[in-house]
């Protein structure tokens, strides 16, 4: 990574970003169409909807998250964190449906866990005009060791990394401690460069191209934080204290 430690990531963000926890119906409904847009018409994972929303049963049982640009104040990204249902903490999160015959249960087994405290992120989703590069407008979007830049042009992949820390304060301060994720295999490794243990739990699965089931520890995301990026961390967990009655 190439950024100098001068370079203060909460100040950079703030200017151009702002994270915005999305409990109300007209906001769940801006993500529910922004999630149309990019996986149903850009990337065609999902079929495309008459009512332009893309929705599914995993939804009234997740906390959102949407990402806001400053300068032309559209939504630009979002994500989810998929909870245990209330009324049958035992069924299923996605990912468990997914990699069933291909967790490693002696590794971590999902069942045994506390239910209540535990989630699956999935449905990050960025509008193509923001995605890393041109050519890629009609991919989803990823971390790479070229989104750092160089000595020279230093960088930083502020949306990506943004909703990921997004979704980890949203996940504190909502009691969750425990987050699974299917990554692609590059991620796992990128991950690293911020600072945060992703533990790969199963064998890959064919999920919109290879994917890994991995877990990740919230409290030890924030406690083994790098000193680099805690200003980003504490603007974004400052923007849903802020945002939270919107």
């Amino acid at each position: 990574m190439f950024l100098p430690e001068i370079f203060n990531l909460g100040n950079v963000f703030k200017q151009y970003f702002e994270i915005v926890p999305a409990y109300s119906s007209k906001l769940k409904d801006e993500v529910y169409r922004l999630r149309h847009k990019v996986y149903c018409e850009d990337l065609k994972y999902e079929p495309i909807q008459a009512d332009k929303r893309e929705v599914d049963e995993h939804d009234s049982y997740s906390l959102h998250l949407l990402m806001r640009s400053i300068k032309t104040n559209e939504f630009v990204g979002c994500t989810r964190i998929v909870r245990p249902r209330l009324e049958n903490p035992q069924h299923p999160l996605p990912f468990e449906v997914t990699c069933s015959g291909m967790l490693d249960r002696s590794i971590m087994d999902p069942i045994q866990l506390q239910r209540h405290s535990m989630a699956e992120v999935s449905r990050l989703a960025v509008i193509s005009s923001y995605r890393r590069r041109k050519d890629e407008a009609n991919r989803a979007i990823s971390i790479s060791n070229d989104d750092f830049g160089t000595s020279k042009q230093p960088r930083f992949p502020f949306i990506p990394v943004g909703l990921y820390l997004g979704t980890t304060e949203l996940a504190r301060i909502n009691g969750i401690t425990t987050l699974f994720v299917l990554a692609e295999q590059r991620q796992v490794t990128h991950f690293s460069k911020l600072g945060v243990k992703l533990h790969v739990v199963g064998k890959p699965v064919e999920h919109r191209g290879p994917r890994v089931p991995a877990v990740m520890n919230v409290n030890d995301i924030i406690v083994n934080m790098r000193t680099f990026f805690r200003p980003l961390y504490q603007t974004i967990a400052a923007d849903i204290k802020r945002n939270m009655s919107q």
